[in-house]
C-alpha cells in the first residue's frame, strides 16, 4: 500500500528479536517423564503453543483486528452518554439536530464521502475530535522521552507554564493537523492510517497521549502515514520547513522509535481502514460534526445511475463464468455414441 518504508536499525539490535528472547523465558522447554524417550530426547513445544498470547493481544487491538472495537469510540461513550442525559433533563434538543438536513419525498441529500473517497475536512475533524478524547479520557499519563515537548520542543517560542498540564482543545488540535495536511497536500485516507497508527502505537507501547507528548505522536504518526500511503511521500526535511524548530536529525530519531515501538508492523488491512472510516462517521453524529450535504441533482443522478449499471454488468460477466448451467433434453437428438473398446 504505497511506497516502502525504510529507516535505520538501531545498534541494540532489533526489537522483535528482543521480544522472542521475553517469549522463549515466558515459555521454556519442558521435559516430562511422557514427553522424554531415547530415540527422540527433549520434547520442544512448538512455536505456535508458544505465540499464543501475542495472537491474544492481537485479537483485542483493534489497529490488527477489524472486529476490536475503536479505543476513541469507546473513549468518547462517556461524554456522548453525558450529553444526552443532559438535553434529556433539560428538555433541550441539541442545535445539531435542528440543523441537519434529512431526506424526503421530493428531495435527496447525500454526502461527497465515501470509504475509498472520504471528505478531507470533515475527516480531518472526526480524526482531531478522536485525539481529543483520548487525551481528555486518558488513563494516566505514560510517556516517552523521545515524544516529550519539555525534552524535545517543536517551538522555540515560551509555552504558557501551564500547557504541559491543561488538556487542549479540540480546536487547537485540528489547526495542528490542518496545518500539517494543508502544507503537505496530503490526501483524507491518511488521515485514517494515522489514527490507526496512533492507537497501535498506543497499545503497543502501553502508553498515553497526553498534553505533554501529543504534538509529537500525532506529528510522528503523521510522518508515517504519508510515507506508507502516497507513493510520493514528502520527506522529512519538508516538515521541518513547516515547523520551523524542528531539525531534520531529531524528525530521523523520532521515525525510528516510532517504528521501533510499532515493531515494525506498518499493515493496514482494508477490513481495520474500513472499521476505523464508519467509527468515525459514527463519533461525528454523536457530536454533530455533520458531513456536507448536498441535494441530489439530475447531473449526480445521472452519474451514480451509470456506475450502478456498470456495476451490474460487471456482476452478471462473473455470473456467467462462474455458473455452468446442465444441458437441456432438446440438445441430446444430435449427440453421437461411441463403442466402447474392450482389450
Amino acid at each position: 500500500m504505497g511506497a516502502t518504508v525504510s529507516c535505520c536499525m538501531s545498534p541494540g539490535g532489533s526489537p522483535k528479536l528482543a521480544r522472542r528472547a521475553v517469549e522463549l523465558d515466558d515459555y521454556p522447554i519442558t521435559t516430562t517423564a511422557d514427553d522424554v524417550s531415547e530415540d527422540t530426547g527433549t520434547y520442544l513445544q512448538h512455536i505456535s503453543d508458544r505465540e499464543v498470547p501475542d495472537e491474544l493481544a492481537q485479537e483485542s487491538n483493534p489497529s490488527d483486528n477489524a472486529r476490536a472495537s475503536t479505543i476513541f469510540l469507546n473513549k468518547s461513550q462517556t461524554d456522548v452518554r453525558e450529553k444526552r442525559k443532559s438535553n434529556y433533563l433539560s428538555n433541550h434538543m441539541s442545535p445539531g439536530l435542528l440543523s441537519k438536513k434529512y431526506s424526503s419525498c421530493s428531495t435527496i441529500f447525500l454526502d461527497d464521502s465515501t470509504v475509498s473517497l472520504p471528505n478531507l475536512k470533515s475527516t480531518v475533524k472526526c480524526v482531531t475530535l478522536a485525539i481529543y478524547y483520548h487525551i481528555k479520557n486518558r488513563d494516566s499519563n505514560r510517556s516517552l522521552d523521545i515524544f516529550d515537548e519539555k525534552i524535545h520542543p517543536l517551538t522555540r517560542e515560551k509555552v504558557p507554564e501551564d500547557y504541559y498540564s491543561v488538556d487542549p482543545e479540540h480546536k487547537l488540535i485540528y489547526r495542528f493537523v490542518r496545518t500539517l495536511f494543508s502544507s503537505a497536500q496530503l490526501t483524507a485516507e491518511c488521515a485514517i492510517v494515522t489514527l490507526v497508527y496512533l492507537e497501535r502505537l498506543l497499545t503497543y507501547a502501553e502508553m498515553d497521549i497526553c498534553p505533554c507528548n501529543w504534538k509529537r505522536i500525532v506529528l510522528g504518526a503523521i510522518l508515517l502515514a504519508s510515507k506508507v500511503w502516497d507513493d510520493q511521500a514528502v520527506w522529512n526535511v519538508d516538515y521541518c520547513q513547516i515547523l520551523k524548530d524542528i531539525t531534520v536529525e531529531d524528525m530521523n530519531e523520532m521515525e525510528r522509535h516510532f517504528l521501533e515501538l510499532l515493531q515494525f508492523n506498518i499493515n493496514v488491512p482494508a477490513s481495520v481502514y474500513a472499521k476505523y472510516y464508519f467509527d468515525l462517521r459514527s463519533l461525528a453524529d454523536d457530536n454533530n460534526l455533520n458531513f456536507p450535504l448536498e441535494p441530489l441533482d439530475n447531473q449526480r443522478a445521472t452519474k451514480l445511475e451509470a456506475i450502478s449499471r456498470l456495476c451490474e454488468d460487471r456482476y452478471k460477466d462473473l455470473g456467467k463464468v462462474t455458473i455452468r448451467k446442465s444441458l437441456s433434453a432438446d440438445n441430446l437428438v444430435g449427440v453421437r455414441t461411441t463403442h466402447a473398446v474392450l482389450s
